[in-house]
């Protein structure tokens, strides 16, 4: 029985890993940037994957992509501690989210999705930029920093909710976000909206159920878990993001053209 299991397994994974799994009837694509796998130290796995179902019910077809770089550091979700002398790959964690079905980042450019969306945890602080460690004075990684221009100058729309927004705030600039709002227990990461206002972003203060839409940059931003809420809110409000994004999509008269990702 363990040996039959074993074997559909690795069939199922190949399956999985070939790039034929991303060609469906879908018409449009919207490539999605993983930062590993878990809100500490990769990408909030409840917020990827509501950006994966608001997109396959929307009958979009998500890409995903993430760097293949190490992590920053690995983080005992259950002790919330780092763990010593271990290291993870971002690349390889995505996976887990991804079903295994995740690509180099180094691999997209804008001519292979109509639109790019990245989910938060502290993944796209860490591991996508260092703003973790430097706020306003961060860096972000270099393929992360070239497909959110490559988009933007496309004027392909942008997605970003949680934390992932100082991304946009430090490559793009003079963009509108929201990263939620500055009052209240309910927002304990609300100190990187002043770091976010010092890279030049203008910012909203949306509600976890809101979003707020750049209509000149193409960009729509929601807080999702920047706000301390419930399940069911995040999802919520993510939707929203994805309605506002696809509808995007759908207006504009651009399509990708990419048919390779090898």
């Amino acid at each position: 029985m363990l040996g039959l299991f074993t074997k559909n397994t690795t069939r199922v994974l190949s399956s999985h890993l070939s790039v034929a799994t991303y060609a469906t009837k879908a018409s449009k694509k919207v490539a999605v940037v993983l930062s590993g796998c878990g809100v500490f130290d990769g990408s909030e796995i409840h917020e990827a994957s509501y950006v994966l179902a608001h997109l396959t019910r929307e009958g979009v077809e998500p890409l995903c992509f993430a760097p293949d770089i190490p992590q920053l550091h690995v983080i005992n979700h259950h002790k919330g501690a780092p763990v010593e002398k271990e290291c993870r790959n971002v690349l390889t964690e995505s996976a887990r989210i991804a079903r295994g079905n995740v690509k180099p980042l180094n691999l997209l450019n804008e001519s292979c999705a109509d639109a790019i969306v990245f989910p938060g945890g502290f993944g796209a602080a860490k591991n996508l930029s260092d703003f973790a460690l430097k706020g306003a004075d961060c860096s972000v990684n270099e393929d992360v920093a070239r497909v959110l221009k490559e988009f933007h100058k496309a004027r392909k729309p942008i997605g970003l909710c949680c934390i992932a927004p100082v991304l946009a705030a430090k490559i793009l600039g003079n963009v509108v976000l929201t990263l939620g709002k500055k009052d209240g227990e309910c927002w304990p990461h609300s100190g990187a909206i002043e770091q976010a206002e010092k890279m030049g972003a203008k910012m909203e203060f949306k509600n976890v159920d809101e979003i707020a839409v750049d209509t000149k940059n193409n960009i729509i931003t929601t807080p999702a878990f920047m706000f301390d809420g419930k399940f069911h809110e995040i999802y919520d409000g993510i939707g929203l993001m994805i309605k506002e994004l696809v509808c995007q999509i759908k207006n504009s008269t651009s399509i990708h053209t990419c048919t390779s990702y090898e």
